[in-house]
């Protein structure tokens, strides 16, 4: 895997209650899309470098949200959605990104329709332009009860625990601590995959515990499907979604109908098609990217 090449600007905000970390790559002057990785309590490293194929065309704007990477608080003030959200909104202002095109992965995918929820209802402002989620956190908590158990499946299933176990009976902790972390990073993300040996091109990550449960208690029972939600969005969107994705693609497509969006199944990947079906995914984000410009 190639080195993530060092940004073209980077800074904290200053408008935001906790300064958060942001990172721009790509030429300046480009169309601006406002990347939001996963998580909640991750940050937006482990996107990179496979995000950095749209750098070509595209001004990248990335941030740490609130409570990971760069964007870590000594505050144990409850972090919730709507935090992140508002914290989104002060962003957009701050670093002048008009028109919006957001462009959110996994939970960062679910942040992003949360805001332009808000946004319909005149909450939060502005509007986005245009959306691109891909594999976006389940809409509904009955969906998310759903990947819950598949991923728990997964993760408890004979050839991850076959894994472990070799690792565990190896010398390579004292041998090489390196790569101990990477190969115990590898394994556990390994039910994300479609094909678990892709988990190395995967950039490691930490989620911050306390963030991820504060936000996830926050949403409670919710259900993005149900009337004055997802149905207020008016805008042009487009859907990518793993087939191999422990989250259920009914999910996507379930968001992509209220939305009246393009749902685009990748073959061959699970939750992290960047990594592991980089080419069908960009070929499909770059036709909506260009087409939705045009219209």
């Amino acid at each position: 895997m190639p080195p993530i090449p060092p940004p073209r600007a980077s800074g904290y905000t200053e408008t935001t209650d906790v300064p958060l970390y942001w990172a721009a790559y790509g030429p300046r002057g480009a169309p601006t899309l406002l990347v939001l990785h996963g998580g909640p309590g991750a940050h937006h490293d482990y996107l990179l470098p496979q995000m950095l194929a749209l750098a070509d065309d595209y001004e990248l704007l990335f941030y740490d949200q609130r409570g990971g990477g760069r964007s870590k608080t000594d505050d144990r003030a409850p972090i919730s959605w709507e935090t992140h959200v508002n914290d989104l909104a002060l962003v957009v202002a701050e670093l002048e990104v008009d028109p919006l095109s957001l462009v959110g992965y996994s939970w960062g995918g679910l942040l992003a329709l949360l805001y332009s929820i808000e946004a319909a209802a005149g909450r939060v402002s502005p509007m986005p332009d245009r959306l691109v989620l891909i594999d976006p956190a389940p809409v509904t908590r009955a969906y998310r009860a759903e990947f819950e158990r598949e991923f728990a499946r997964r993760q408890s299933g004979a050839d991850v625990a076959r894994l472990r176990a070799e690792l565990a009976a190896s010398d390579l902790r004292e041998r090489d601590p390196d790569a101990y972390r990477q190969r115990a990073f590898e394994l556990s993300v390994a039910g994300y995959f479609a094909d678990p040996a892709a988990t190395h091109d995967l950039t490691p990550f930490r989620v911050t515990g306390r963030v991820q449960q504060s936000v996830w208690d926050s949403l409670g029972d919710y259900n993005l499907l149900k009337p004055g939600a997802l149905d207020t969005v008016k805008l042009p969107a487009l859907v990518l979604h793993g087939r191999q994705d422990p989250i259920p693609l009914a999910s996507s497509t379930a968001a992509a109908a209220a939305l009246g969006a393009r749902l685009v199944p990748i073959d061959g990947a699970g939750h992290v098609p960047y990594v592991e079906q980089p080419a069908a995914l960009f070929a499909a984000i770059r036709e909506f990217l260009h087409t939705s410009a045009s219209d």
